[in-house]
């Protein structure tokens, strides 16, 4: 437990450092773009590449390739786990640069598709650019998943901070020296991204050649290979259900309004600031356990080390979901408006964000929920409730869009989540009785008690900060630096008042994350 703990605490700071990055990236992209056609493009253009990243690199393979890599280091230790990771490279390079070429030349034909709309063409140009990363990024993720098995986890978590330094360096450096126009700009922030993905790869390599791995081009079908393939089949088709599922939705708010894919994509990002910041690092450590746990065959100790993941998980979104809401304005003016980012960008923008905090929770629920199926090597139930999720997703984002606009979409997904997260919990306490959530109750209890009244102080702080004849950025300034931390106090003494379960587990977190010393009951 001391030793899991260690790593939760160095991947939520490291990700501190990475998401703060990341804000600042985005902060500069809308004060040099704004909610502009370009920006939109632009955001649109890389879901594309991303979208492939996340089905062959950080989805279904990554799902598929790491309780496989347990298994063959468990078996015949680091040689065979190297020389696995060796053949399942390889293929990823060779499928990866057939995408990419194919891609790039398809979307350089696009004006052939006479009578469109110059932003579709715009998009097409940028893609065209921008594709190349997903090779990068996608061997990254099978590097990244190896050092995970090899329990090193700090390599794995610095790989989004070279890409957001790769991009604001080049931005808002290169960029606003060099670049004469707009469009100028935008091949430098290009550029940053291409930097960014090819140093997301080469770090995790090195560090593997330095545990021993010698990289080499073998492409032989082994029964691990084939293993792998075959666990990926229907986890493909499920993350593949997922990520179109987004990326339809990215081209539908492309086609909404010129700027309600900037929009929606920054407020997506505030959603996954707290997110990423804890639930992604608890996900992380906890995979590779109730991995090991499933490959033992130790379903109570692999039931145990999920509920804390959930617990742990819940403990910091389901306030921080409420707390996003309720100053959703403030926090979107202060961190957001400024250059070309305006008043009226802002005000599309809050309520935005406050419909996305709603599903935090559920969200992050959702990612440790999916890699316990995954742990079992069941791959087939995410993908039939993923399609459903698709359904929902789609038939509201339809149905929603031309009465609601932005506000619509982002409630069709909104509610798409939440029904995922209910179905996959449900599935999962029918595969596995011991994983049931019934044992969480009493601690979502307390957890939403003390939510409840942190809410009652934030939301009457702010209201009575509106009422008091201040400047609008001191009023704003105020909430987030006075409410926020009076509402975490609050919170936290709550919890430890009502004695929530796990409480130990996470005062120790805290303290290693803060350079403290564990000290488990």
């Amino acid at each position: 437990m001391s030793k899991k703990l260690k790593h939760i605490g160095v991947i939520s700071l490291l990700t501190v450092v990475s998401r703060l990055l990341g804000l600042m990236r985005d902060q500069l992209g809308a004060a040099i773009f704004g909610a502009s056609i370009l920006n939109s493009a632009f955001l649109t253009a890389f879901r594309l590449p991303n979208l492939f990243r996340r089905l062959l690199g950080e989805g279904s393979l990554t799902a598929a390739f790491l309780p496989t890599l347990q298994e063959e280091l468990h078996g015949t230790g680091r040689p065979g786990a190297f020389a696995l990771l060796n053949k399942v490279v390889s293929w990823l390079a060779v499928i990866t640069g057939a995408l990419v070429v194919t891609a790039m030349l398809l979307f350089s034909q696009s004006r052939r598709l006479t009578g469109q709309d110059d932003k579709w063409y715009l998009v097409a140009d940028l893609t065209v650019i921008l594709f190349p990363y997903l090779a990068f990024v996608c061997i990254a993720a099978a590097l990244n998943a190896t050092l995970n098995v090899f329990q090193r986890f700090t390599e794995p978590a610095l790989s989004p901070i070279w890409l957001n330094l790769a991009m604001i360096l080049s931005l808002g450096g290169a960029g606003l020296h060099f670049a004469s126009t707009p469009m100028g700009e935008m091949y430098w922030l290009c550029t940053g991204v291409l930097l960014g993905g090819f140093l997301q790869m080469m770090v995790p390599a090195v560090v593997l050649m330095r545990e021993g791995w010698q990289p080499r081009f073998d492409l032989q079908l082994s029964s691990r290979v084939r293993e792998i393939a075959a666990l990926m089949t229907p986890g493909f088709f499920g993350s593949a259900i997922y990520q179109v599922n987004i990326y339809v939705a990215g081209l539908l708010a492309y086609a909404v309004s010129d700027s309600a894919s900037t929009l929606i994509f920054y407020a997506n990002r505030l959603m996954e600031l707290p997110i990423g910041v804890f639930a992604i690092a608890v996900s992380t450590v906890v995979y590779p356990l109730i991995a090991k746990h499933a490959v033992e065959k130790n379903f109570t100790g692999m039931a145990d080390d999920y509920r804390k993941g959930i617990r742990l998980i819940l403990i910091i979104n389901v306030p921080a979901a409420l707390g996003l809401a309720l100053l959703s304005e403030p926090i979107t003016r202060v961190l957001f408006q400024r250059g070309h980012f305006s008043a009226d960008d802002t005000l599309g923008m809050a309520p935005l964000v406050a419909i996305f905090a709603v599903g935090m929770p559920f969200f992050s629920m959702v990612n440790l929920t999916v890699r316990a199926f995954y742990s079992v090597k069941d791959t087939k139930t995410p993908v039939r409730v993923a399609m459903v999720d698709f359904v929902v997703n789609l038939g509201l984002s339809l149905a929603l869009m031309h009465w609601l606009g932005a506000k619509g979409l982002v409630i069709a997904s909104t509610a798409a989540i939440i029904v995922q997260t209910v179905l996959l919990t449900r599935a999962l306490t029918r595969k596995l009785p011991n994983m049931g959530f019934a044992p969480l109750w009493p601690s979502v209890g307390k957890i939403l008690a003390a939510t409840l009244v942190m809410g009652l102080l934030v939301g009457g702080g702010w209201h009575r900060l509106q009422g008091a004849g201040l400047s609008g950025r001191a009023r704003d300034w105020l909430a987030l630096g006075g409410l926020i931390p009076l509402g975490v106090l609050l919170y936290a003494a709550l919890l430890w008042g009502l004695k929530i379960e796990g409480r130990d587990e996470f005062s120790a977190i805290v303290r290693r994350v803060f350079g403290g010393k564990e000290k488990l009951a």
